[in-house]
């Protein structure tokens, strides 16, 4: 299995290409397929202390797995130099990933950072951060106060045993549970909770997790299993697609479609009929939502990611490290979404055959650990 996986070394792509003509922001630019700039996620470790099966399994992140060391990770100062330049070409909404983030030290003043920029219009940015619920409990009140909006927090079972078999490190569902609560109370919300569901692992939990979290402050969002990155052994029959989830759900707890949003909204909104609140469904395999994608990551050691199955990034460390101008580095940024035509998820959706096997087989894939879901 080790030979699959792309490593760090083998995603860069070199810095990004200045171009000759700089360019000021207009607060707005669009790709090839006509989507705007409008998320960016930004993964700021590349560690983890769980070992999720479906993202860093332990037969491949062992403990004799090579992280970047720090003088490699983006500074809090680079970080938010990026993110500036970002939101003026029309970013409102910038995400924190990992890894796990709050393993990142004094991650509350990245956040304040962060909280402190404005969009062109003099908005606040809608700031929110993704999160395994480890240290969520000791975290959530020091992230508040340094402005963060709201967490999304990772949970794919309510049995114990199930939810360790999954994170690998015996690491116990109340933890989570009470990270939730805590961070609720410290207003960090509305909290979403995400269950990554596999066929065969964990699919049995759907109907009492939907159970537990209805008519409570939590959206549930079912997501499923994606073939990113090559280290967890995807297989299109280990897949349980939305309609299914929506299926055995509303057989006990009746479900209407919700509108979006917004446009670009990952996740498809289904509400209980007995006003239970909602939950949601992120169809990646099954229903691509490509055509209205308009996020952009960032990894740990500054690579520009337009797509979450790419297989390469685009060297934005470099150009700041280089001396480069605001000018130049958001001029190259504008000139590589304008010709971003990335739309795997599609393409995959339309050309997976029948026997699992994912579109373009032999091609590597960076890892979900590298640069967040």
């Amino acid at each position: 299995m080790l030979d699959k996986i792309i490593y760090l070394a083998e995603a860069r792509h070199g810095a990004l290409a200045v171009p000759q003509q700089l360019e000021q922001p207009t607060g707005s630019v669009a790709d090839r397929l006509g989507r705007p700039l409008h998320d960016l996620r930004i993964s700021i470790t590349d560690r983890c202390n769980f070992r999720c099966v479906y993202c860093m399994p332990k037969d491949v992140f062992d403990k004799n797995h090579v992280y970047l060391p720090h003088t490699a990770l983006l500074s809090f100062e680079e970080i938010t130099r990026i993110a500036r330049l970002f939101v003026a070409h029309g970013v409102e909404k910038i995400r924190l990933t990992g890894g796990e983030p709050l393993l990142r030290k004094n991650i509350e003043r990245l956040v304040a950072m962060l909280a402190a920029l404005r969009t062109p219009s003099g908005q606040p940015l809608d700031l929110t951060l993704t999160t395994n619920g480890s240290l969520l409990a000791k975290k959530a009140q020091s992230l508040k106060d340094a402005g963060l909006n709201r967490v999304t927090v990772s949970l794919d079972s309510l049995d114990d045993a199930t939810f360790k078999r999954m994170n690998d490190v015996d690491f116990a569902v109340a933890d989570v549970l009470h990270g939730v609560d805590v961070a609720h109370q410290m207003g960090l919300g509305p909290i979403k909770i995400n269950m990554v569901v596999k066929a065969g692992m964990n699919d049995q939990e759907i109907v009492p997790m939907a159970r537990h979290f209805k008519h409570t402050p939590y959206i549930l969002r079912f997501i499923e299993y994606m073939d990113v990155g090559a280290s967890n052994g995807w297989d299109l029959k280990e897949v349980i697609p939305s309609a299914e989830v929506a299926r055995r759900i509303g057989e006990q707890m009746p479900l209407a479609p919700v509108d979006p949003n917004y446009t670009g909204e990952t996740a498809s909104r289904w509400r209980y009929l007995d006003g239970g609140g909602e939950i949601g469904l992120i169809s990646s395999v099954t229903q691509a939502f490509c055509a209205d994608c308009s996020r952009a990551r960032l990894s740990t050691e500054g690579k520009l990611y337009t797509c979450l199955f790419a297989s390469g990034g685009h060297d934005l460390r470099a150009l700041l490290r280089d001396g480069r101008s605001d000018a130049e580095i958001s001029s190259a940024v504008a000139q590589l979404w304008r010709g971003r035509g990335d739309r795997y998820s599609a393409l995959r959706t339309s050309q997976t055959n029948l026997a699992g096997q994912a579109l373009e087989p032999g091609k590597k894939k960076v890892e979900m650990s590298y640069i967040g879901g």
